[in-house]
């Protein structure tokens, strides 16, 4: 067996290379027949090298037995590298052995080289597959970008990364969106957000945490953004009100944009990166209501602005912006009431960063009072005894606290100009997929 342990990447060797002996490990990505001259196109994760087979120079055994391997197989090859203008990386390498690893099957469920399209399902279906196309793979080596970014953001300002737990007693914002689980003899549920953990937190001295881990939601949307599972970037700080989470909100984006913006896989992806620029804009809910109103779509005062809201307000504003002073009635329990001449009134402190295409955070200043947020939980039709454990933190000296929950998944969309959301999660959990 030809040893693998010192191979090389495909894009460790240039044409510098020349003279030298390499192996290479990787897939069959495609093979061209010139009559007198063989080409094999091998793949790795870091790219393509080419290995040229001149009939007349190379083992006859050899040469045949290249031609009979089926393409998406596994190989290892070992030859000379010689400079080569057209070949990718500018080198192909002359081989003298190559081992078949892993045998593929000749038909394959979709086209590897992009030349052949499939639809979503068939991709999914396939996604160990769908993975070795260029598009894909770079789709999610941009995920890992973005999500290293985003801890190194983090770090760099000293919030402390937790982790909360996934399956809990009641829901988060109450509702009927949850998955129940059998807990032993007793009825339990797969959390929708860290939202009252990350709170509790605020109470215990751990003054800035952020969590980034999957959430679930039981709800059927059959949309091109929305998942049962997905992964939320949650950040909570204390003694901050909302303005200052919105602040640090606008500048991880820019944060994650400038660590993105350099990777050349974008090119593979059709897509070129701006770093937006800070602070973004903001408009209230009742400003969001006026602009609306002046396109024809009219949004009663108190009433949610739905995805064809969304839309419009979009193409009037162009770039990420925020909705800010939103109605009580409409957000979660835990939002403070805005602070109007002495006076708590219908209005809170909470906030909606958007893309023009869709929304991808939701925060708020959050009420600090036990009193106040006992009172909001009835008035939200819960039971207060529900959240005893959750209320007990606010019994004994609760800080002012504010934070935000942003969608990894719909970022990652809006960078990438992607339409459905499945396409960036390597296995996508929705109402009709639970395999693979």
């Amino acid at each position: 067996m030809l040893e693998i342990q010192n191979r090389k990447y495909t894009n460790e060797i240039t044409a510098a290379n020349a003279g030298e002996r390499v192996s290479v490990a990787g897939w069959v990505h495609e093979k061209r027949d010139l009559g007198g001259v063989f080409f094999l196109i091998v793949r790795d994760i870091s790219g393509f090298a080419q290995i040229t087979l001149p009939k007349k120079k190379v083992d006859k055994a050899l040469f045949d037995h290249v031609k009979r391997v089926p393409r998406e197989s596994v190989v290892v090859v070992e030859g000379e590298v010689k400079g080569e203008k057209k070949a990718p990386n500018g080198y192909e390498i002359i081989p003298r052995q190559m081992e078949v690893l892993s045998e593929s099957s000749q038909v394959l469920p979709l086209d590897t080289t992009g030349k052949v399209g499939a639809e979503l399902d068939t991709r999914l279906d396939a996604r160990f597959m769908d993975l070795r196309t260029e598009r894909t793979k770079h789709i999610f080596i941009v995920r890992s970008l973005m999500l290293k970014a985003m801890r190194d953001f983090f770090d760099e300002r000293g919030l402390i990364e937790i982790n909360t737990p996934k399956i809990v007693s009641a829901a988060t914002e109450g509702g009927t969106a949850l998955f129940p689980i059998s807990y032993f003899e007793r009825e339990a549920f797969l959390n929708q957000s860290p939202q009252l953990y990350k709170q509790i937190l605020m109470a215990s001295g751990f003054d800035r945490v952020y969590e980034i881990a999957p959430i679930f939601r039981a709800e059927e949307h059959d949309t091109t953004k929305h998942l049962n599972e997905a992964t939320s970037v949650d950040v909570e700080l204390a003694f901050v009100s909302d303005k200052e989470v919105m602040t640090l909100l606008e500048e991880l984006i820019a944060f994650v944009y400038s660590r993105v913006v350099g990777y050349p896989g974008l090119a593979k992806l059709n897509v070129t990166l701006e770093v937006p620029a800070i602070p973004f804009r903001r408009i209230t809910y009742d400003e969001a209501i006026e602009l609306l109103s002046g396109e024809g779509e009219q949004i009663e005062w108190g009433e949610d602005i739905g995805t064809s809201a969304e839309r419009t307000l979009g193409t009037i504003i162009g770039e990420l912006y925020f909705i800010t002073d939103w109605p009580c009635a409409i957000k979660p329990f835990y939002a403070q009431p805005a602070d109007v001449d002495g006076k708590s009134g219908d209005i809170c402190n909470a906030f909606d960063l958007m893309h023009p295409r869709l929304e991808l955070s939701s925060g708020s200043q959050r009420v600090h009072s036990y009193e106040l947020l006992k009172r909001q939980i009835e008035t939200k039709g819960l039971s207060a005894d529900s959240f005893e454990f959750y209320l007990d933190a606010f019994r004994y000296g609760m800080p002012p606290h504010a934070g935000w929950g942003l969608g990894v998944e719909r970022l990652l969309m809006s960078m990438l100009e992607i339409e459905n959301i499945r396409d960036v999660v390597l296995f996508p959990r929705d109402r009709r997929r639970l395999a693979p």
